[in-house]
C-alpha cells in the first residue's frame, strides 16, 4: 500500500501479529492492531483524518474482522465503532484536564483532527483479562503519576504503557513531577517483570527490553542528579554532561522546569 504520510511495521508473536503504524503526527502518536487467527483488535486509533483514512485503509487489506477497539490513553478516530475503556478513563475524558487539552488541539489543529467517537463505551476493570481475536489483554494500573489508562499486557509477549521506552530524553510530559519519577521506574520495573518481549506506547512504537533497561538507568540518575543539584540551570547542566548526544536534548529545559517549579 502507498503510504503518503505514516509508515507500518509488523511483528509475528506466534499466535497473532503485532502491526505497529507510526502516524508521524505532530504529536508522535502509535495506533496498532492485533491480528488474531480470525480477528482484529485496535489499539489508539489515530486522532488526525489523514493518518485515520491510511490507518482505515490497511485495516481493510488485512481482510478480516474488527473485534474490539481499545481507546486507552488516546481518543482517536474509531468513527461510529463501539470502544473499550479502562475503568475511570471515560469520566477523565469528559473532564477539564483532557477536555481542556482536546480543545486546545482543536483549535490548534482545526479541520485536519477527525470528528470524536460518538458510539457506546464498554469498560473493563484493572486486574480483569479478556480474550479478543484468540489474544489474550491483561488491564494493568499504569504509572501512578499518569492519568487513570491502563498498562495491558498483550498475549504475555507484548507490553503497552502510555509512553513507548526510548533512548532519549524523557518529556516533561511524562516527569511532570519528582514523584513522577519513583512512579515510572516503578512501572518500568513492573513491565520488565512481565515476561514481555516487545515495549509499545501511544506515543513511540515498539521497542525491546533493552530500551526499557535504558529508562530504568536513566530515571535513577535523574533521581539523584536531581537530588545533587538545587537549580534547574545546575540540574539540566549536569543531565548534559551525563547523556552528551542523547537525543531529545532540546526539552530538558522544560524538564527542569517541571522537576523544579
Amino acid at each position: 500500500m502507498a503510504q503518503t504520510k505514516g509508515r507500518f511495521e509488523m511483528y509475528d508473536m506466534g499466535n497473532y501479529k503485532l502491526h505497529v503504524y507510526y502516524t508521524n503526527d505532530v504529536l508522535g502518536d502509535a495506533s496498532y492492531i492485533i491480528e488474531g487467527e480470525d480477528a482484529l483488535v485496535t489499539m489508539e486509533q489515530p486522532l488526525f483524518k489523514d493518518n485515520v483514512a491510511e490507518f482505515d485503509a490497511y485495516l481493510s487489506q488485512l481482510g478480516k474482522n474488527v473485534e474490539k477497539r481499545i481507546t486507552d490513553y488516546h481518543v482517536g478516530g474509531t468513527g461510529k465503532h463501539d470502544v473499550i475503556m479502562a475503568e475511570g478513563m471515560p469520566e477523565f475524558t469528559e473532564g477539564d484536564v483532557y477536555g481542556g487539552m482536546m480543545k486546545g488541539f482543536a483549535g490548534a489543529f482545526g479541520d485536519a483532527m477527525t470528528e470524536m467517537p460518538t458510539e457506546n463505551v464498554s469498560v473493563v476493570a484493572f486486574g480483569s483479562t479478556h480474550t479478543w481475536a484468540g489474544v489474550t489483554f491483561e488491564f494493568r494500573h499504569g504509572a501512578a503519576s499518569d492519568f487513570p489508562g491502563a498498562s495491558i499486557l498483550i498475549g504475555n509477549k507484548v507490553y503497552y504503557t502510555h509512553w513507548t521506552p526510548v533512548k532519549a530524553h524523557i518529556s516533561h510530559l511524562q516527569i511532570s513531577s519528582p514523584a513522577a519519577i519513583d512512579a515510572e521506574i516503578d512501572e518500568a520495573e513492573k513491565s520488565l517483570a512481565s515476561g514481555a518481549e516487545l515495549f509499545i506506547g501511544g506515543h513511540g512504537g515498539a521497542v525491546k527490553r533493552d530500551a526499557v533497561e535504558f529508562k530504568i538507568a536513566y530515571l535513577k540518575k535523574m533521581k539523584d542528579l536531581f537530588a545533587a543539584n538545587l537549580t534547574a540551570q545546575a540540574f539540566v547542566d549536569a543531565m548534559r554532561k551525563v547523556y552528551s548526544g542523547l537525543p531529545g536534548d532540546a526539552g530538558l529545559e522544560d524538564l527542569a522546569k517541571a522537576l523544579y517549579k
